[in-house]
């Protein structure tokens, strides 16, 4: 059986050739995903079946499960559901430009600059400004972050071994800069900020889904437009130009993309780890390597990982809430020491 099957348009003047097994993958998925959000949308302290959470959802059913689905659970979901997939894309993003499988936005310190302004904005101008202004906030943290560390690790051009130690030390400065803001807080209040560095979706409203959305709508068809130069540029620098590709162009688009969907999860899911990394190396295993194929995937389990992480904090300890953060950690933390592990004989 072919692993392609092409596909035209009816008057002929579309035409592209379709990886089966991705699309059987991606279908499985997919499907996943919407079970796994309506389980946990009924799972809690009141459990509601199935079938009553699609009532709910579609404002049907008892009055108590509605308020409980569409007013606390249901935005809950869609934004764990949402940052994951951000959070994924943006690991993929950044492991097929930097041709590196270590990347992910938080190893590298992308994250952690978009928690430097994030926090900043929650003790200092909280009340003042709009919440929507967040992402334009952490936005600017994530790309100030990313512009320093390219200048830090550029020495006759970067290497990935450079690039990632210069990272995993920008990584531990913001993190160092974020907890001095909220020790020297005006507010005197640090819970909200350090529940938010932990990563975590609790207490997600539709105004933090209306945050995301737009960004996760518009990136992410726009990042597999232009996967087709990741693809290209993985055969190096000096091939991909010869094949006619605006190498340093691309990558700074590429780079921009990636950096605007980690700082937007971050805005409203706090610094969630090791989504970005995970990910994508899943998605590797189930479709290969080909960005095209392996960007819909990544961010397909990005979302799933992030549900399920939530949804073993939210019941697992009950009455505790616990962050998704720390489950996503528990298992990428070891990951990242394998992967490190696994590439020690490759320096």
């Amino acid at each position: 059986m072919k692993a392609y099957a092409p596909y035209r348009s009816g008057r002929q003047n579309l035409s592209f050739l379709v990886h089966k097994k991705t699309v059987f993958v991606a279908s499985v998925l997919l499907v996943a995903s919407v079970v796994i959000a309506i389980v946990s949308t009924g799972l809690g302290e009141m459990y509601i079946s199935p079938l009553n959470v699609l009532r709910a959802v579609f404002g049907a059913g008892a009055e108590e499960h509605v308020m409980v689905i569409q007013k606390l659970r249901l935005p809950r979901i869609i934004v764990a559901m949402l940052a994951g997939a951000a959070l994924a894309g943006s690991g993929a993003l950044l492991q097929g430009m930097i041709r590196n499988p270590l990347a992910s936005p938080d190893i590298i310190g992308v994250t952690g600059g978009a928690s430097v302004s994030a926090v900043l904005f929650l003790t200092y101008l909280s009340g003042q400004i709009s919440i929507r202004w967040m992402p334009f906030f952490a936005m600017a943290g994530a790309v100030l972050a990313s512009i320093l560390l390219y200048l830090l690790a550029w020495k006759k051009g970067i290497t990935p071994v450079r690039l990632i130690l210069i990272g995993i030390g920008m990584a531990s400065l913001t993190s160092a800069a974020t907890t001095m803001m909220i020790l020297f807080s005006p507010k005197n209040d640090p819970g909200q900020a350090y529940l938010w560095m932990t990563g975590s979706v609790y207490a997600a409203n539709w105004e933090n889904v209306l945050t995301i959305l737009p960004w996760a709508l518009v990136l992410l068809p726009l990042a597999f437009l232009l996967s087709r130069h990741v693809n290209i540029g993985q055969l190096g620098d000096d091939i991909a130009a010869s094949a006619g590709s605006a190498v340093e162009r691309n990558r700074l688009i590429l780079l921009l993309i990636s950096v605007a969907l980690a700082a937007a999860a971050v805005s409203v899911a706090g610094g969630i780890g090791f989504v970005g990394l995970l990910a994508p190396h899943m998605a590797r295993k189930l479709v290969g390597s080909s960005f095209t194929r392996l960007l819909p995937v990544s961010v397909l389990l990005g979302g799933m990982i992030v549900m399920l992480a939530d949804l073993a904090g939210r019941t697992f300890f009950l009455p505790l809430d616990v962050p998704a953060g720390v489950f996503t950690s528990a298992v990428g933390a070891p990951f990242f020491i394998y992967l490190l592990y696994a590439k020690r004989k490759e320096q």
